[in-house]
């Protein structure tokens, strides 16, 4: 995986995470749609990809509400 990948499913998962559909089902039609064959032919990486991704969501809200959360 390049990149500019990794940085267009970055970007797809944080304009659709407060969506109310869901954003993981963005991550399976993007590689899909853009043909991006490094994923499923590492299916591995691309769990660990993905919570990767979510984990960066999670720590943005944090970050975003940390003075509530506190």
């Amino acid at each position: 995986m390049d990149w500019l990948e990794a940085l267009l499913l970055g970007v797809v998962q944080g304009l659709t995470e407060f969506l109310p559909i869901s954003s993981s089902g963005h991550l399976i039609l993007v590689p899909w749609a853009q043909d991006y064959t490094f994923l499923r032919e590492n299916p591995d990486f691309h769990k660990t990809f993905d919570v990767a991704l979510h984990f960066g969501t999670l720590l943005g809200v944090v970050v975003y509400f940390r003075g509530e959360l506190l």
